[in-house]
């Protein structure tokens, strides 16, 4: 029986089990994220499903895409402003992440992504507070793949419920992603 308090875990180990069952959806790549930003650390650990889609191609590149699902544990090091004090999140979320890139895939690119999150409990840290476990996850990133597909990015994530129930503070980390595909 799945605890109230945790249906992440129960949310995680579906989305799982799914992407492991179906060969028509085997997982692309895996990632590992570490951010830091509003007195909060993050680590935070990613499944990618590729689109086969591209758009506007052009001069040798295109606008692409993936599904990024993850799994992620937050540090909140002044935790109802209280110096010392700590808050420990479990966040899950699934982001649509549209990137321009090379036609390649290699060398720079790109990115943008808005996705849905659930926290394992309300964010009160640093003077800043979420009223909501839902929260929107967007970010804009960029970086490089190189040849033998090692991809590592920089990227600007934010947090907000959209002003779904106030206060709304909003959590902001700077982002460096490594990943590399299967």
């Amino acid at each position: 029986m799945v605890m109230k308090e945790q249906p992440w875990k129960a949310f995680a180990a579906a989305c799982l089990l799914t992407a492991l069952c179906s060969p028509s959806y085997a997982v692309d790549s895996a990632s590992i994220e570490f951010g830091t930003g509003d007195k909060t650390k993050m680590v935070r650990f990613g499944a990618q499903w590729n689109w086969e889609r591209q758009w506007w191609k052009s001069n040798g590149t295109h606008i692409g895409g993936y599904w990024d699902l993850t799994l992620s544990r937050w540090r909140g090091n002044l935790y109802q402003n209280v110096p010392g004090a700590r808050q420990y999140i479990t966040a899950i979320g699934i982001t649509p992440v549209f990137r321009f890139q090379n036609d390649s895939l290699k060398g720079f690119y790109a990115e943008a992504g808005i996705g849905a999150n659930y926290l394992s409990e309300l964010y009160d840290n640093n003077d800043q507070q979420l009223s909501t476990r839902f929260q929107f996850g967007d970010h804009l990133g960029i970086g490089y793949v190189f040849q033998n597909n090692l991809d590592i990015g920089l990227k600007i994530q934010h947090y907000s419920n959209a002003s779904i129930k106030k206060p709304n503070d909003g959590v902001n980390f700077a982002v460096i992603r490594v990943s590399y595909p299967f």
